[in-house]
């Protein structure tokens, strides 16, 4: 049971409730983190905003997918591990395998795999990455505009993780459990 209260949309503060209804529209559905988030109304347009700026970046919606879970895994996140697991199998068509080794920061793509190397390497060095890590990165033909991406992807999911995490979130998803926790 979460920590803290998930109102209804209904019980939502007047403020969220226009971003809950456009989450609804686009989704057709308001999963729990966008209801918990909808406490603060900035919060959640806030990270709204940055989800959908993100979303008409450089970064394909599957490779997002995958830094997602590369970086729930890593915060041990449950409820971000079900939503994206379910996104990714659901919406964008990812294989199993590339969804269980998104979680471990790998790929069978060597472009994809560096990319979530270096996600990792960004969530797990709280942003002190190597110039080893930025070169493997640009060998992969990564510009500065997708390190930039790459990285706002991963601050934008540890928000959610750490919300999440606090919250104890009901899961509104099928279950996905982190294979250890962090």
């Amino acid at each position: 049971m979460s920590r803290l209260n998930i109102p209804t949309v209904d019980q939502s503060l007047d403020a969220a409730k226009p971003l809950l209804a456009a989450v609804n529209k686009q989704l057709g559905v308001v999963p729990n983190l966008m209801k918990l988030v909808g406490h603060s109304p900035a919060g959640l347009e806030g990270y709204l905003s940055l989800s959908g700026a993100l979303a008409k970046g450089k970064l394909s919606a599957a490779l997002r997918e995958r830094i997602a879970l590369t970086v729930a895994e890593y915060n041990g996140c449950d409820y971000c591990l079900s939503v994206h697991s379910y996104l990714s199998t659901n919406l964008l068509k990812i294989s199993a395998a590339e969804i269980d080794a998104a979680r471990d920061g790998r790929s069978e793509d060597a472009r994809t795999a560096a990319a979530l190397h270096f996600a990792r390497r960004v969530a797990e060095s709280r942003g002190r990455v190597s110039d080893a890590d930025l070169a493997a990165l640009r060998a992969a033909d990564f510009d500065e505009a997708a390190v930039i991406e790459i990285v706002l992807n991963v601050a934008l999911n540890v928000l959610t993780n750490y919300v999440n995490n606090v919250a104890a979130t009901d899961i509104d998803f099928p279950v996905v459990n982190a294979k250890s926790a962090a």
